[in-house]
């Protein structure tokens, strides 16, 4: 997919990896609906700001109607508590599977028919490593990101029809707020992530991996399962 002077929705783009993104198709010529929960805190020159909360579906379907010329969706909005899942807080294991799992669903389903009715485009999720791996001290986020990796596969074979391809992002440990707390060394450099993230759009390619420890996991799918 070209991204010069594609339309393309950026949820959470009011920080982190979603505001390198959001940054760098501004470069490359795109015009960008930078959403957030909160739009008066999206500071990029040269962007939209939208309104878009993924956990409430009335905001969604009001963001794709504001956004009706949307020709790409990039679901990266996203949230970790370090949640385990036996003894955990069930309302925090909720709000990592309404964030992470229902709200890249709820942005698809209303954003598809806008992509489709626009010539088509693409969908691009951002996942994580933890999409394959799974820590019990990061198990509702594994969990809801293992689910998020299930809607992609499934979402890729029912849009392709419809002329919208869709690709996840595999993504470890990046530096963002999110993993503040994660030595700088273990960090990826999101700005970096981004420009893989937009090159592998413009490929086409259905999935990307960002680092070398998300390469080494993906490798390692097939091994059998080991025990702590």
């Amino acid at each position: 997919m070209e991204l010069k002077d594609a339309v393309v929705v950026v949820t959470g783009a009011n920080r982190g990896l979603g505001r390198h993104l959001a940054a760098q198709l501004v470069e490359r010529g795109a015009k960008v609906y930078a959403a957030a929960r909160r739009p008066e805190t999206v500071d990029l020159p040269g962007v939209t700001p939208l309104r878009l909360d993924v956990t409430d579906e009335e905001s969604v379907r009001a963001a794709a109607r504001v956004a009706s010329d949307t020709t790409l969706l990039i679901n990266n909005a996203g949230i970790s508590t370090a949640t385990q899942l036996l003894n955990g807080d069930p309302d925090a294991i909720r709000l990592e599977m309404a964030t992470n799992f229902f709200g890249p669903l709820t942005a698809t389903r209303a954003f598809a028919p806008v992509i489709e009715d626009n010539g088509g485009g693409a969908v691009l999720n951002v996942l994580s490593v933890l999409s394959w791996l799974h820590p019990a001290g990061l198990g509702s986020y594994a969990a809801s990101k293992a689910a998020a990796w299930a809607l992609t596969d499934a979402t890729r074979e029912e849009l392709a029809p419809r002329g919208i391809t869709v690709s996840a992002l595999h993504v470890g440990y990046m530096d963002t707020d999110m993993a503040a707390s994660v030595p700088a060394d273990q960090k990826a450099d999101p700005a970096e992530v981004a420009a893989q993230a937009l090159d592998g759009i413009e490929k086409g390619l259905p999935e990307i991996l960002a680092d070398e420890i998300t390469r080494y996991v993906k490798q390692g799918l097939s091994a059998a399962p080991t025990t702590a």
